[in-house]
């Protein structure tokens, strides 16, 4: 099964950051939690898009334009939402079980907005 089949499906953390890690990424993983969230820590190279932006209409990152997106939140819940969304407007979507929580717990790294340490608020 393809990572970006038709409709909304849901992948694992590794699975999440295997296809993001690095510029070459075969996919953009985005972060659509709030500002303070973000700002606690969030995985290295994720773009932020709120889901509360994306339900009023905001356009997605330009770095995310066109490319397939790996949504992520803190539990897996906006993800899906935020997934759904997205794929409705034709952009191709998965979104992370588990979310940051899950990111976290599997031993991805997570950074706060000064590129230290973060933490999954």
């Amino acid at each position: 099964m393809s990572l970006f089949p038709d409709g909304v499906h849901r992948v694992a953390v590794d699975e999440a950051e295997r296809c993001t890690r690095g510029a070459d990424a075969p996919a953009v993983l985005l972060d659509v939690r709030e500002q303070t969230e973000w700002d606690a820590g969030h995985a290295p190279g994720a773009l932020f898009a709120p889901l509360s932006a994306l339900a009023d209409g905001a356009p997605l990152p330009a770095a995310a334009q066109g490319r397939p997106l790996v949504v992520i939140c803190r539990s897996g819940n906006r993800s899906q939402t935020a997934a759904r969304l997205l794929t409705a407007r034709g952009e191709r979507a998965v979104d992370v079980v588990g979310g940051m929580r899950d990111w976290a717990a599997a031993g991805h790294t997570v950074v706060d907005g000064r590129g230290n340490d973060g933490s999954v608020a």
